[in-house]
């Protein structure tokens, strides 16, 4: 299935020195008509479903990645992003690209992928039940399986019909990131499915906020996962 998609790359005068959850903030409060870029309703309420807009900074750079819906509103506000002020930090934006396309979001041959920033894939329930597995086969089967699902999450959640069983295959690392102001353990590496995954579509928890990342690897070697 075709998919329509923007990301927005800024160049700002300084590189950023906050994440993607204080971007996101910021945008958020800019444009809070705009549901999609928050997924705030009101008060305390919050949208639960697979992000339409996320919000990376890798090395200092802020981009965001607009999906569907999110890739129109997207385009609606990029002319209007001049300054950016995070917490007690402006950054003048020097530069905006952006990069429109649609791509395919589908089962297909299998091909890998590498998490350019740590995958969140442990709930708290999930996380006891990871830490009481001795053996490290059972944790990768463990988080093959989940994988899997937080694929077929995000598809479900743009609307794509998945008929064939996902074979996942991974070499993680263990990653401690902090989360919502709390310290969780997360994963960095490599894995392969047999689905077509776009880059910097983001999989797991925190993907508005720039974890689970997701680029293809071009020059592959099978044999390491």
């Amino acid at each position: 299935m075709k998919i329509k998609t923007s990301h927005l790359i800024l160049e700002t005068d300084t590189p950023l020195r906050e994440g993607a959850d204080k971007l996101r903030g910021f945008i958020g409060r800019k444009y809070p008509e705009f549901l999609t870029l928050h997924h705030h309703i009101k008060g305390t309420q919050y949208l639960y479903t697979y992000p339409k807009v996320q919000y990376m900074v890798l090395e200092g750079t802020p981009s965001i990645l607009g999906v569907d819906e999110g890739a129109n509103i997207l385009q609606e506000i990029s002319d209007s992003l001049d300054e950016l002020q995070l917490g007690k930090n402006s950054y003048h934006v020097k530069q905006k690209v952006i990069y429109k396309r649609e791509v395919d979001i589908k089962p297909g041959k299998t091909t890998q992928y590498k998490f350019i920033t740590p995958w969140l894939s442990l709930n708290s329930e999930n996380y006891q039940k990871f830490n009481k597995m001795r053996e490290w086969r059972d944790k990768k089967y463990f988080l093959n399986k989940i994988l899997a699902g937080n694929i077929l999450s995000m598809s479900k959640g743009l609307g794509i019909i998945v008929n064939r069983q996902l074979d996942v295959h991974t070499h993680l690392n263990k990653d401690w990131v902090k989360f919502k102001g709390v310290e969780v353990l997360g994963f960095t590496g490599e894995f392969r499915v047999n689905f077509k995954i776009p880059d910097f579509f983001g999989l797991g928890k925190g993907v508005s906020q720039g974890f689970g990342t997701v680029t293809e690897v071009k020059d592959v070697n099978y044999g390491d996962l």
